[in-house]
């Protein structure tokens, strides 16, 4: 699920990136239990992509990462659990993703239909749609998502 969820976390001080600059946080969904799934997956090299809503770099005033972009990937409390680099950005239909990258999100889904049942749950939730700003908000076909891939650059040790 979308890696763009505004951030209202508070968080310790994040790895650094180019010129000591701390890197900007991966998140993945909300902090709780589907969090705590999806870092798993990221962890274990099951999740490798993930699909987020234009609209949430809409309403967050947000570019789209850089192919090459490295952020720290955090987990439901907060910490650091990883350095993760984009390997690439496609801005597409939400109806023309493909069996593929849903697949590569590590949920375990073994059909797009799956799958955008499943991220349709999550986007017409509650918590996005006060994200978003827009009470009613709903996708369709036409819905404009982000397609990343990533990959693990580093696992980053547990705060002691």
């Amino acid at each position: 699920m979308g890696n763009h969820e505004p951030l209202d976390e508070t968080l310790g001080a994040l790895p650094e990136g180019p010129a000591g600059t701390p890197l900007k946080p991966f998140l993945l969904a909300f902090p709780g239990p589907l969090r705590d799934q999806l870092v798993e997956a990221v962890l274990t090299g099951a999740k490798v992509s993930t699909t987020g809503l234009l609209a949430e770099y809409e309403a967050e005033d947000e570019e789209l990462p850089p192919v090459g972009e490295r952020s720290a990937l955090i987990d439901s409390d907060g910490r650091e659990v990883a350095v993760l680099e984009v390997t690439e950005v496609r801005v597409l239909r939400l109806g023309d993703v493909g069996l593929q990258h849903a697949i590569d999100e590590g949920e375990g889904h073994s059909s797009v239909a799956e799958w955008r049942a499943a991220h349709e749950r999550f986007w017409h939730g509650d918590e996005m749609r006060e994200a978003l700003g827009d009470p009613g908000f709903t996708v369709d076909d036409d819905t404009m998502v982000v397609a990343e891939r990533f990959r693990v650059v580093e696992r980053l040790a547990p705060a002691a």
